[in-house]
């Protein structure tokens, strides 16, 4: 088996132990992986601003501002829905989970055309493979009917809808970020996770499902 390979199995094992430690052993817990997350994001993002810009001291700074205000927004909707609904957040995690899965599986697989020069390595193919991959929640969810999901609606066209909407915001978190990458000429947003790259390059497309899967909740239920 590659290397590398070897390195991003083992460490998404490790992040998935712990994300399930924080979700269902403990509020604490779980505030205190988003602050963590989100110091750690708001690093990476900010070294990439940096990188951009440079000397352009004021678009850092602005830049700065919002991403700390967006990631004070993160964490409070991540714990409001956890909150509200310890298995409503699962179902999200697993639609970003699963996107980013069949994006990365079926674009691997079957390649073709670019999907974008923001990011190279993103095909027409893996963005199908996204879409079609984040719908797997919904047959788990129709498996386990006497879960109860409070603040998802137990129909299964708005459930196929939330997943697809869901993806696509997913998947556009993951160009937004791709492209700041691109601007400051780098491949990955950090080091920290070995195989893996930046816990920005992880999370891209999580932070921003989160706060669209709470105001959709605000919204509609």
């Amino acid at each position: 088996m590659n290397v590398n390979l070897l390195k991003r199995i083992i460490t998404s094992l490790i992040l998935l132990f712990i994300l399930f430690v924080s979700l269902f052993l403990n509020k604490i817990l779980w505030i205190y992986l988003l602050i963590a997350v989100s110091i750690i994001s708001f690093y990476e993002f900010n070294n990439l601003i940096k990188k951009t810009y440079k000397r352009k001291k004021n678009k850092i700074y602005l830049f700065n501002l919002i991403s700390f205000l967006y990631l004070s927004f993160f964490i409070f909707t991540a714990y409001d829905i956890h909150s509200n609904s310890v298995i409503s957040l699962l179902f999200i995690i697993l639609i970003c989970v699963f996107s980013d899965t069949g994006g990365y599986v079926v674009g691997k697989l079957i390649g073709g055309k670019k999907l974008t020069k923001i990011s190279p390595n993103k095909t027409v193919s893996g963005c199908i493979g996204s879409f079609l991959f984040s719908l797997f929640p919904v047959l788990i969810f129709e498996m386990q009917k006497n879960i109860n999901f409070q603040l998802i609606d137990h129909n299964i066209i708005s459930l196929i809808l939330i997943c697809l909407f869901l993806s696509l915001i997913c998947q556009l978190g993951d160009l937004f970020i791709s492209f700041f990458k691109r601007k400051a000429k780098t491949k990955d947003t950090g080091t920290i996770l070995p195989g893996h790259g930046g816990l920005l390059d992880r999370i891209d497309g999580f932070i921003f499902v989160l706060p669209t899967s709470f105001v959709l909740i605000e919204l509609f239920y």
